[in-house]
């Protein structure tokens, strides 16, 4: 499971014309789920993501998470995260969770997700999104469990 992050100034989905999930200061999130990814391994991921420390604090270090720097968390499945990308001249998306099961798991992410931050939004699982934002900093991190 990968998880990209960007911290924004603002960024929001839109799909087929319709914003269908929007922040102001906050995360960015893309999510890539593998073959062998479960619950408890994005439960973690989650839980880190939530923790993680990129925000500036009052003394201009990192050192807020995202419910510190009163942000909020776009979340928006990606599993072009998963492709193996060292050989050739063209992604293997072999490792990718197959689309049915993925789906699952990624609402399941996604509620987990509501129950332990308030702003929690999201893009349209395989959707055809078109994803805005404004990086700040840029600040971009890649996790993985």
């Amino acid at each position: 499971m990968r998880a990209l992050l960007q911290r924004v100034l603002e960024a929001h989905v839109v799909v087929d014309g319709h914003t269908t999930g929007a922040i102001q200061h906050g995360l960015l999130v893309f999510l890539g789920l593998g073959k062998d990814d479960d619950l408890d391994k994005g439960k973690k991921l989650i839980d880190k993501i939530l923790k993680y420390r990129i925000f500036d604090d009052e003394n201009g270090k990192m050192g807020w998470n995202i419910d510190q720097a009163q942000g909020g968390l776009l979340l928006v499945s990606q599993f072009t995260l998963m492709a193996q990308t060292q050989k050739g001249l063209r992604p293997d998306f072999g490792p990718a969770m197959p689309p049915q099961d993925a789906k699952v798991l990624y609402e399941q992410l996604v509620e987990y997700a509501k129950s332990q931050f308030a702003h929690v939004e999201t893009g349209i699982f395989a959707a055809d999104m078109k994803v805005h934002l404004i990086n700040d900093g840029p600040v971009t991190f890649q996790l993985e469990i």
